[in-house]
């Protein structure tokens, strides 16, 4: 066994008051309330008072407010994100409620939207909510996306992945995807409108899924059934990596998909690559626009 060794912790008061006189500008955006709720990421070297700024300047789509994106808006929102859409257009219902952590039993029959916008507000008054109660289509896409900084996709359907993941592409924003099966759970991060440090494209969603598997082959959750655990750990991930992302420490999930087996309590990570075939931003692109999304069912 290897024993884990930590430096003397200094007073959180004496850090905190460093960081502030390193960088005064940017925690005057802060509050008192602010730097005291804060506390536990001004003290960090990697987050700190521009990282919490950056995260208060951030505007933030999270599409779904169902089993991933219920914790990432919990934990977008108790990190301080300054402004998350969420875009649903469902009723929260009781069947919800064994996975989908940010409603709660009072809230059955009410839009997911306006449930989640008021979760937030009791967690964090300091955030803003703009609900879109609305069913995501090749329409409004494009125009949603474009209003935010950075998308986490958390739906639940292989045509809004793939809706949302090429509205990202054309409107060059980065893109937090994740995945759930029964036992099984997918990350990925898509930046496919940028390059590689070696000249390459980054990869996009369609690299990594050419298409969707054939209608009928993977069982939907309500007949599969999920593990409500699963999701909110799936869940928390996305909001670390967009976390990370914005703050910008460490290193992303670009080209890397990471795997968890929660059967064996395995993590993987499988790394893909920008495919010249594929129809988005391959050699001889054939998806061009949204249409090819028009009619799409989820």
């Amino acid at each position: 066994m290897v024993r884990e060794t930590r430096a003397p912790c200094r007073p959180l008061s004496s850090r905190i008051r460093e960081d502030r006189q390193r960088q005064p500008e940017l925690v005057k955006m802060l509050n008192s309330d602010e730097l005291e709720r804060y506390a536990r990421h001004l003290v960090l070297r990697e987050v700190g008072g521009p990282g919490q700024a950056a995260l208060k300047r951030a505007r933030v789509l999270v599409i779904g407010a169902g089993g991933l994106g219920a914790p990432a808006l919990l934990y977008l929102a108790a990190a301080g994100v300054g402004t998350l859409g969420v875009v649903d257009d469902d009723v929260v219902s009781l069947s919800n409620l064994q996975r989908q952590v940010i409603h709660a039993t009072g809230d059955v029959g009410r839009p997911k939207v306006d449930s989640a916008k008021a979760a937030v507000g009791r967690l964090n008054p300091h955030v803003t909510v703009e609900p879109h109660g609305v069913r995501l289509t090749d329409a409004n896409a494009l125009d949603l996306v474009s209003r935010y900084e950075l998308v986490v996709d958390g739906s639940d359907n292989f045509a809004t992945r793939y809706l949302v993941s090429d509205a990202c592409y054309f409107a060059k924003k980065p893109l937090v995807t994740a995945a759930v099966g029964v036992f099984d759970g997918t990350l990925t991060t898509i930046r496919a409108h940028e390059t590689a440090p070696d000249g390459t494209l980054n990869p996009t969603y369609r690299c990594l899924f050419p298409a969707p598997p054939p209608p009928g082959t993977v069982p939907a959750c309500a007949e599969a059934g999920i593990l409500g655990a699963l999701t909110g750990v799936i869940g928390s991930l996305m909001a670390l990596e967009a976390i990370r992302e914005i703050v910008g420490f460490g290193d992303g999930l670009v080209g890397r998909l990471l795997i968890l087996d929660a059967r064996a309590m395995r993590v993987e990570k499988l790394s893909y690559g920008w495919d010249p075939h594929n129809p988005l931003s391959g050699t001889h692109p054939t998806i061009r626009d949204l249409s090819v999304h028009a009619g799409a069912s989820p």
